[in-house]
């Protein structure tokens, strides 16, 4: 009997060492580049708020790769579809929605066609970076930036328009 002991007590120990080492494995660490400027990819939350006649609001999530010169920013509903997925390059801009493509001479009429407001992606990238641009009106609040809120307000020209980020954590 005394023999069985520490055969029970090392096949014990080699299960509890075998549990811990799948349970490591199975760990799963963050996915690099998410919200990273340096691999130029942010996903979470975006609303946009225009202070027209009729108001208008706008809540999707994102996607946003690349850089302001040449990118690509998917929207996606509350309930997960595809709104639309915007591309642009120096020499053009594209929607895609549904079967839909439009084509459009730069990012910054895309966005303008696309959310009712002009909105400056130059800046946009410069918020999401940390910094703090002013550009065509808008003015952006960075105090939350560390922990993944950025805040826009346009002023001028009328009408007012607020963009809210949260991104994912």
């Amino acid at each position: 009997m005394l023999a069985r002991f520490p055969l029970r007590t090392a096949l014990l120990s080699g299960l509890f060492f075998a549990t811990f080492l799948i349970a490591g494995c199975a760990h799963q660490t963050p996915a690099k580049g998410i919200n990273d400027a340096e691999n130029r990819l942010w996903t979470g939350r975006i609303s946009l708020q225009i202070q027209s006649e009729p108001p208008q609001a706008f809540f999707a999530a994102f996607e946003l790769k690349g850089q302001a010169e040449q990118g690509e920013l998917t929207l996606t509903s509350p309930i997960g579809s595809v709104l639309g997925v915007m591309r642009w390059s120096p020499t053009e801009a594209v929607l895609e929605s549904g079967r839909e493509t439009r084509r459009f001479e730069s990012v910054d009429a895309l966005l303008e066609q696309t959310t009712g407001a002009a909105i400056p992606v130059t800046a946009l990238f410069d918020w999401l970076a940390g910094k703090n641009t002013s550009l065509n009106g808008w003015a952006a609040d960075l105090a939350q930036q560390a922990a993944g809120k950025i805040s826009a307000r346009r002023t001028n020209p009328a009408p007012q328009v607020d963009l809210r980020l949260v991104l994912d954590q």
